[in-house]
């Protein structure tokens, strides 16, 4: 069941700032923001799925640092890169792929250098090279040349991130109990493009900026008695967001659910049926779930459903609510 309106945003929040302050602590009681990686596609490759690939462009060289020699036909590059166009750097979470710029006889480009520090130096061979930053699912690239020189280049990944909690009532969802997709829409269909299939509460997804569509599922990890195994539920919260670079939006899904326990029982109060298969339709005939057992139990969304039990031969059905984080019992009364 989609609910398009249960969200709460916190204001944007500097995520340059964060990660320049998870650095500055000591080690021990660093928070360091790590974003959600992502294989980078190579130069002519697509980027991954629903992200624009990134623009190869032509860097002029950058000034070097004062005291360094390169030897002999080789050169020196420092890199760097911010989320903006102005610093701080970014700290953490890079990973850097040089390529050589000459395409092979497959149409490849190969590696000649990579490295996931946050401000590596390169000692390379004089000639043309590509050079690739990712930053989660950001990413862009640069034409560099080498030539006897040191040099430097800083890389603005126009980047920003999400961080999706989620609520039930008044209480926190469990990481094991909600998943998360981040999607780009595409004119009328919010859908268009699956970017992140299943990013889990408080996990800071860095994205290029841009428009999003995330759908938060809340997960069935205690419910027994299912034919399948699902672990997937119809209380699902969606959204439209926006990154902005340089920010980190917080954002809190609200999922209206709960528990429910299926019984058939000859009275009020009785004694559940053992060998009973159940039914859990929507009032209008859509099956939610198929179940059996004495007591199957499954989340559902709050709303109005239908359960139908079956035992010796016999069917009986029975109309419910459910409400929101208010766990219960149905009776099915057999007769």
């Amino acid at each position: 069941m989609l609910r398009p309106a249960q969200i709460t945003l916190l204001p944007a929040a500097s995520l340059a700032a964060l990660l320049t302050l998870a650095v500055g602590v000591p080690a021990a009681s660093a928070q360091e923001v790590q974003p959600v990686p992502a294989k980078p596609p190579l130069p002519g490759q697509v980027a991954p799925p629903g992200l624009p690939a990134p623009q190869v462009q032509s860097a002029a060289p950058g000034p070097g640092t004062a005291g360094e020699t390169p030897k002999p036909g080789h050169g020196i590059l420092h890199l760097s890169a911010t989320l903006t166009a102005d610093p701080p750097l970014v700290r953490s979470g890079l990973q850097w792929r040089v390529f050589a710029d000459a395409a092979q006889p497959d149409g490849t480009h190969k590696v000649v250098a990579q490295s996931a520090d946050a401000q590596p130096s390169f000692d390379l061979p004089d000639g043309r090279y590509i050079v690739h930053a990712t930053y989660g699912y950001a990413g862009t690239m640069k034409r560099v040349d080498i030539a006897d020189r040191v040099s430097s280049e800083r890389f603005n990944l126009n980047a920003g991130a999400i961080e999706v909690d989620g609520t039930l009532g008044d209480a926190a969802i469990p990481a094991d109990r909600l998943s998360i997709a981040i999607y780009v829409p595409d004119h009328n269909n919010p859908e268009a493009k699956l970017v992140v299939a299943a990013a889990k509460p408080g996990q800071v997804v860095c994205l290029p900026e841009g428009s999003y569509h995330i759908v938060s599922t809340y997960l069935d990890t205690e419910g027994v008695g299912s034919l399948t195994p699902v672990s997937s539920t119809n209380s699902t919260v969606a959204a439209d967001l926006r990154v902005q670079a340089g920010k980190l939006l917080q954002a809190t899904v609200k999922h209206r659910a709960a528990m429910l326990t299926l019984k058939l029982v000859k009275a009020p109060g009785g004694e559940a049926l053992a060998n009973t298969s159940f039914t859990v339709l929507t009032p209008g005939g859509d099956v939610i779930r198929e179940l059996i057992g004495a007591f199957p139990s499954l989340v559902l969304a709050e709303g109005d459903y239908v359960a139908i039990a079956r035992h010796d031969g016999r069917t009986f059905q029975s109309e419910f609510k459910v409400q929101s984080a208010r766990d219960s019992d149905v009776e099915v009364m057999a007769h």
